[in-house]
């Protein structure tokens, strides 16, 4: 078995973004809307041309004409929505433009915060986004992605998290989730949906498995080097410094690097430029000189970044309606199964496509994205908790209907066999109940037959009618959120 080389690499460029999601009530969608515009976010549209070259760096300068462009018509609607009344996804952005340095291992990284959006999706889930910039001229392949993957870690809990600071001229942060919340992000802190079951901030998404941030980096190597192997590994696992903070790989099985980079990585653009991807990072590595990738590092701020948003909005999607069924509990939550039920199908009907780009680059990135992310495994079991949701519901539609039936066949029953053969002479005009205690035994069967007759004509008319206005009232309070 060959061993495993690390070899150096010099990075003189590099882009970082950051994405997490949060969970907050529909109810509030508003109210948290007019917060954010009291903080200075402003609400993005394509038709502001002015936006195109105001949150992403020095230089970059997005196109929202590609934008318009590169997604289909019925996913262009949903991710570019002209006004805040839209459905879909309504971004909030911020320009930030402020330095910062992490400490961790030993070793000091200067990077700027360059712009934050807050995107309110569909469905009560929100999406942070962090733009930063490397502040160096030149650094390491090693110095970088160890800086990714301690920045990245919201509350460490593991000892290879713990140790970073984040300083801001005499302010110190003791985490990134101190950084985001308490500083860059802190309007939104108070509408955050916390569990009290549940401590830190992914009380916010319990279904949610990983407590970090997704990254997604470009990375521009110096001077024409060779890209190897190791590196794409490396930057897929975010493999920086150990806990002794000696640079490592997670891999002692040459065969398996070349297996995992081979199944992987995107390599159109191969031998110059390489996109590999996990779970919890999508990295483009390039050799060419900055100049030649003017337009690369500008679908990266726009068309691919937004590719990766929604699909990770997929994946949370997912992951929240398989969570939500397995806390319902059949016997008190009818009507809770059924708003599930209504929103895993609008979900499916109205956000979750398979092809979501009309180009041939963004159909291959989405198969990379949706094969990470595992989707096709997620979506097959929500489509099976839909058909777990429909029987439940209509076996028990179909007991509460047996029933009810089996109610009414009694008592049409014995009230058909009475009004045949028995007419108690007391009820004919003014009813006098004083002579009720002398009734006979069928006498007293007819009086309460039919009192229990009327009493339940009147119940189940009075349930229906209350249930359907409730209904429409759930469902009017729901749309106004």
């Amino acid at each position: 078995m060959d061993s495993i080389e690390i070899r150096p690499l010099d990075v003189t460029n590099a882009y970082m973004t950051y994405l997490f999601p949060f969970s907050f009530r529909e109810k509030e969608r508003k109210k948290l809307m007019e917060q954010l515009k009291k903080h200075h976010f402003t609400f993005f549209t394509l038709d502001k041309e002015e936006l195109q070259d105001k949150y992403y760096g020095d230089d970059i300068k997005i196109v929202h004409e590609e934008l318009d462009q590169f997604f289909l018509p019925f996913i262009e609607d949903k991710l570019f929505p002209t006004s805040t009344n839209n459905r879909g996804f309504l971004r909030y952005s911020k320009e930030v433009e402020e330095s910062f340095t992490l400490e961790v291992n030993e070793n000091n990284f200067d990077f700027i915060i360059n712009s934050v959006d807050i995107t309110l999706c569909p469905f009560g889930i929100g999406i942070i986004t962090l733009r930063t910039t490397m502040d160096e001229e030149q650094e390491t392949l090693t110095n970088i992605v160890d800086h990714i993957a301690h920045f990245r870690v919201l509350e460490p809990k593991l000892p290879f998290d713990k140790g970073s600071k984040i300083h801001r001229k005499n302010k110190v942060y003791g985490t990134t989730n101190e950084l985001v919340f308490d500083y860059i992000c802190q309007p939104i802190k108070p509408f955050i949906i916390h569990d009290e079951k549940l401590a830190g901030y992914y009380g916010s998404l319990p279904y949610f498995e990983d407590e970090r941030m997704h990254s997604s980096v470009f990375l521009i190597a110096k001077d024409q080097s060779e890209i190897t192997e190791d590196q794409l590994f490396r930057l897929a696992h975010l493999d920086g410094k150990d806990i002794n903070g000696n640079e490592f790989i997670s891999s002692s099985n040459a065969d398996y690097v070349k297996r995992y980079v081979a199944d992987h990585v995107h390599n159109r653009w191969a031998p110059s430029t390489y996109t590999i991807a996990s779970e919890h990072t999508q990295v483009t590595l390039s050799n060419k000189k900055k100049k030649q990738l003017e337009q690369e590092i500008s679908q990266f701020m726009s068309v691919h970044y937004y590719n990766l948003m929604l699909h990770y909005y997929y994946k949370i999607m997912l992951l929240k309606v398989a969570f939500e069924h397995s806390e319902v509990s059949w016997a008190k939550d009818k009507r809770y199964v059924e708003e599930l039920i209504e929103l895993i199908s609008k979900f499916y009907s109205r956000y979750y496509f398979e092809e979501v780009s009309t180009r041939s680059e963004g159909k291959e990135l989405t198969r990379q994205l949706r094969k990470v992310f595992r989707l096709e495994g997620l979506f097959d079991e929500v489509k099976q908790t839909v058909d777990d949701l429909y029987r439940a519901q209509d076996n028990q539609s179909d007991k509460r209907n047996n029933s009810l039936l089996f109610m009414l066949t009694i008592f049409t029953v014995v009230s058909g066999i009475y009004g045949m053969n028995l007419v108690i002479e007391d009820w004919k005009g003014k009813t006098d109940w004083g002579k009720v205690p002398g009734y006979s035994f069928f006498e007293w069967i007819s009086l309460i037959t039919a009192l229990t007759g009327i009493g339940l004509s009147i119940a189940l008319i009075g349930y229906t009618g209350g249930k359907g206005i409730y209904d429409k009232y759930r469902k009017w309070k729901r749309d106004r959120s």
